[in-house]
């Protein structure tokens, strides 16, 4: 390991390039008591370190509690939005079929609707899509009727417009065999009046709007979004121009609302704070929101504010600091009875750690949304892991692998930016060909997925 591979770990340089060289890390070791304490006892920095990485939360554990924490403030209350506002949203009860579908026998081709055998006497009239029911025909009879026209009564078969021809006497002549039924959808071919066509939860897809569309729906009942109100902490973030003069430009306040979004979140503002701890408490304090996200201000330098907010509010620390990296110090807390606050670390690649690790199962509990079934990839190429902790890093989908992506440090988006998804790597690191378990970004597809068990 070197240098820079442990800064991209976010973990102490020497420490950790003293683990993976099998060596003391500061000279040789004093004595330790039976504890293993070193005799003169650890510096109160390190101290602080250490106790605040065996408060922090596995992370599977800390991802179950996030969607635990969603679940104890009850179901939701349901609402009614058009279809067309529907995208996106879970169903809140079944849809069930208001009619047939088709509600009548329908054309499924261009060409002639035909009776008995042929050939057939062809009339004069049409029959469109969109118009009454019309004329029945009689044995020996054709109309001409267009797709999705309702069909006449006592129809044998739709012959296709390719498939007849006209002799000099104007009768219809079909040019191969003819099914009896043929291109006619029947009535209540898809559905019948009150079947389930989607069951309770079901997200609300494009298709999915569609049918309801076609069974007559106009509006539906859903789950409503989670609202979220995103705070951006640091008196160091510019929103505009080069970075200059020690500050830098806010990459979360654009990344974050966005991506909270794909999540199923109504974002309903986006505030820069900077780092004034009594501005802060108060944004936390009046805000209604489901979920409150901060950005930075999670650890313990003179301007976190964050942790000290939260004990000022009265707050229910739910998860203090993950054992995750990057981003090991995100937090979840309960500041109100039906409200939570995510605290994400300011650095933009950790940022979208605590990002998945504690908004996501979170956001995805409130709107009703059903878990992503896990599945795994074998990596084509070695990842070095953190002694302790699980890593996340991104990596691109190819063929059956998983590539793990260069520029993968905390402050990074370079690497995220290119991903089809975030490799879970467990403690340690993973060998070439190991199946990892990997979290899809909301906008990429997946390639060939494995089951992960």
């Amino acid at each position: 390991m070197t240098a820079q591979d442990a800064e991209a770990l976010d973990v102490d340089v020497e420490e950790a390039l003293a683990v993976a060289n099998d060596r003391p890390a500061r000279g040789p070791r004093a004595p330790r008591p039976a504890d293993g304490t070193p005799a003169d006892g650890p510096p109160a920095a390190h101290r602080a370190k250490k106790d605040a990485h065996h408060r922090a939360t596995p992370w599977p554990e800390a991802r179950a509690v996030a969607e635990r924490a969603a679940r104890s403030r009850g179901r939701r209350s349901p609402l009614s939005v058009t279809v067309e506002d529907a995208l996106g949203l879970v169903l809140a009860a079944p849809l069930t079929a208001l009619t047939d579908l088709p509600s009548f026998d329908t054309s499924a081709m261009d060409g002639w609707a035909v009776a008995g055998p042929g050939p057939w006497a062809v009339r004069e009239d049409g029959v469109l899509a969109g118009h009454a029911e019309p004329e029945r025909l009689t044995d020996g009879e054709a109309v001409r009727i267009a797709t999705g026209a309702r069909v006449p009564v006592d129809t044998t078969a739709v012959l296709r417009s390719e498939h007849g021809r006209t002799d000099e006497q104007g009768r219809l002549h079909a040019t191969r065999d003819m099914a009896h039924g043929q291109d006619i959808r029947p009535r209540g071919q898809e559905c019948r009046s009150g079947d389930q066509l989607l069951p309770l939860g079901t997200l609300l897809t494009p298709a999915a709007l569609g049918l309801a569309a076609a069974a007559g729906y106009d509006t539906l009942t859903v789950l409503p979004r989670p609202r979220v109100e995103l705070l951006v902490l640091g008196d160091e973030l510019l929103t505009e121009g080069l970075p200059r003069e020690g500050l830098i430009r806010d990459a979360l306040g654009p990344m974050l609302p966005s991506w909270l979004r794909a999540l199923g979140a109504e974002v309903t503002a986006v505030r820069r704070l900077g780092d004034a701890a009594d501005t802060l408490y108060e944004a936390v304090r009046s805000s209604s929101a489901d979920l409150i996200v901060t950005t930075g201000g999670t650890a313990a330098g003179p301007v976190d504010h964050v942790h000290p907010t939260l004990r000022r509010l009265g707050a229910e620390l739910l998860v203090d600091g993950v054992k995750v990296r990057p981003g090991h110090p995100m937090l979840l807390a309960r500041t109100k009875e039906n409200q939570h606050l995510v605290g994400l670390p300011g650095n933009p690649l950790a940022a979208v750690s605590g990002l998945f690790t504690l908004a996501e199962p979170l956001l995805r509990t409130l709107a009703g949304r059903a878990a992503p079934e896990r599945y795994g990839m074998p990596l084509r190429e070695a990842v070095h892991g953190h002694p302790y902790d699980t890593r996340l890093i991104p990596v691109a989908l190819r063929g059956d692998d998983a590539v793990p992506l260069h520029y993968n440090g905390p402050a990074m988006l370079r690497g995220i930016a290119t991903a089809d998804a975030l490799a879970v790597v467990p403690p340690g690191g993973a060998r070439p060909g190991q199946e990892l378990e990997l979290l899809d970004l909301p906008w990429a597809t997946a390639g060939i997925q494995v089951c992960f068990t």
